[in-house]
């Protein structure tokens, strides 16, 4: 495996030997770099509830409510890997406040939108923030807490988490019954004006040595080319144009073109956004594959569950946010759980194979549901959900983090959180493509079935206003809806199952017990190597032992 250059060692006087941090000071760190990223969940999950009426508010379409979802994931993906580098050279303390003034500001603005048009722009800028914020928290958990450690302070990260995912959209959905949905984007202003102060005040990084900072520019501009062509292919084919036609071959073929000229120059850039050599790691390949396939299946299902709540069942936002927290719930308590397991054992594979078995279960379960299921089942399918994730999502970066040179945390990190975020984006995309024909078909036979002509719903692909429709034509929007969004579950229960294989042919490597502070400045003024042949000298006897055992 390529290793970096060494960096000079800032003074020859320094201390090679890192103090360990006490319980005390990491969590003090820990607070403001929590909270940094409770305000990025907050920023997106607080509109999810009310999605469905901001949408209907502004004359939008199917098609602009996925947009204002994709335009964020979009972003985010490009993003993460930039930052993710930038972490690699520069202030990580100030790269991680900026992101916050970045990510609330554009928050802010969205509130202000007039049109769906300006709200995806916003959104878009959002998401650049979010791919920040994504990045860096994970970076500096690495950097303050050892993979050993880290399953002690996973309850944390899950009670954040949960806080934020739930908490989101329930105070969205108050929010916007009693004041209007715009207040929702400027709810996040005082935690992030919060957040730096606490990061400034609590997290206390070892000067960095000085690097000259090189941007591969080239290769962020053709991969945001590639990713952002596709995902344009997949939202107009089918309804701008056929399928089979030359505009799929022209945008594929450029998405294809695009991508192999950013694979050409990150293997010849000094700097490159991602790391090439990262992936003769196989921890990390598989990591990544196992991260696209959560992405599509979490974000690309969970992102139309308000669609279900509110079209499907009739819910105001503010119950829509109630029924989302069992599946919180379940990534709450099994983060939690096999997190402190995980720091007593040093073994997490176990945990990963269960949480992957837990997700394709819990997508195939909701694949069942339709628009009169009970919402007793509905919120044990949505438990099921949650568990899987808690065990998975977040051990997948831990598995590679534990593989990587200290100095390559932040590139394999945000590697990892660009594939999942790029499985979102174009599984929000896709299904978002799905969803809108299925329910465009199935609206048209319901109606036709009572006697009403399908053209009295119009053909903008608008979505209805529930309040303002005749009661036999709302119960056909309503089973529409029901049907076709359990089968957007069903279609993301196969691509869960990708990551169960990936999981299952993971090496287990024990995890290490120094933090990332202390690790690099062990390595200060000595060869670069010297960690990464010991991960490499492990895998050689893992390697060994399976060759063995399989003999046997």
């Amino acid at each position: 495996m390529s290793s970096t250059t060494a960096p000079e060692p800032t003074s020859t006087a320094e201390s090679t030997t890192a103090p360990k941090m006490t319980h005390r000071e990491v969590l003090e760190a820990l607070s403001g770099i929590l909270l940094g990223m409770f305000v990025s969940i907050l920023a997106t999950s607080v509109v999810s509830s009310s999605l469905p009426r901001i949408i209907s508010d502004l004359d939008g379409t199917q098609s602009a409510f996925t947009w204002v979802v994709t335009a964020t994931l979009l972003t985010t993906t490009i993003s993460t890997p930039i930052w993710g580098k930038l972490a690699d050279l520069v202030d990580r303390k100030l790269l991680i406040q900026l992101a916050l003034a970045i990510s609330v500001i554009s928050s802010a603005l969205a509130g202000l939108s007039h049109d769906t048009g300006m709200l995806i722009g916003m959104r878009a800028l959002q998401g650049i923030g979010a791919g920040g914020l994504t990045a860096l928290g994970t970076v500096l958990i690495a950097d303050i807490i050892s993979p050993r450690e880290r399953g002690r302070y996973m309850g944390l990260m899950g009670a954040v988490m949960g806080i934020g995912m739930v908490g989101g959209p329930l105070l969205g959905g108050v929010i916007t019954d009693s004041a209007g949905w715009r207040w929702n984007f400027f709810l996040g202003l005082p935690f992030a004006v919060a957040a730096i102060i606490v990061l400034q005040r609590t997290l206390h990084l070892p000067a960095r040595t000085a690097r000259k900072v090189t941007i591969d520019y080239a290769g962020a501009t053709l991969l945001s080319v590639s990713i952002a062509t596709l995902l344009l292919w997949i939202t107009f084919a089918g309804t701008s144009f056929d399928w089979a036609s030359w505009q799929t071959a022209a945008m594929v073929g450029g998405s294809l073109v695009t991508l192999a000229a950013a694979i050409w120059v990150e293997s010849r850039a000094s700097e490159p956004i991602i790391p090439l050599h990262l992936f003769r790691n196989r921890t990390l390949v598989l990591s990544v594959v196992a991260s696209i396939a959560v992405g599509v299946a979490l974000f690309g299902t969970s992102v139309f569950l308000s669609q279900y709540m509110q079209l499907a069942r009739g819910k105001t936002p503010t119950q829509s946010g109630l029924l989302t927290i069992p599946m919180i719930v379940g990534l709450l308590v099994s983060s939690t759980i096999s997190g402190q397991i995980i720091s007593r054992t040093g073994r997490y594979k176990k945990f990963m194979v269960a949480g992957a078995v837990l997700l394709t279960t819990g997508l195939g379960l909701m694949g069942t549901i339709h628009f009169d299921t009970s919402f007793t089942l509905v919120s044990l399918y949505l438990v099921v959900i949650g568990a899987g994730v808690g065990m998975l999502m977040q051990n997948l970066v831990l598995a590679v983090q534990n593989t990587l040179d200290v100095r390559e945390i932040g590139s394999g990190t945000s590697t990892v959180a660009f594939f999942r975020t790029l499985g979102g984006a174009l599984g929000v995309s896709a299904l978002g493509v799905v969803l809108s024909h299925r329910v465009t078909d199935l609206m048209a036979r319901g109606l036709v079935a009572i006697g009403i002509d399908p053209s009295v719903m119009g053909s903008d692909g608008a979505i209805p206003d529930l309040s303002a429709l005749p009661e036999n034509v709302r119960v056909v929007v309503e089973q529409s809806f029901g049907n076709a969004i359990a089968d957007l579950f069903l279609v993301a229960a196969p691509v869960a199952l990708v990551s169960l294989v990936a999981v299952l042919f993971l090496r287990e490597v024990p995890l290490g017990t120094r933090s990332g502070i202390e690790q690099l400045l062990d390595q200060e003024g000595e060869p670069a190597t010297a960690d990464r042949a010991d991960v490499d000298a492990e895998l050689d006897v893992l390697d060994a032992e399976q060759e063995t055992s399989a003999r046997s």
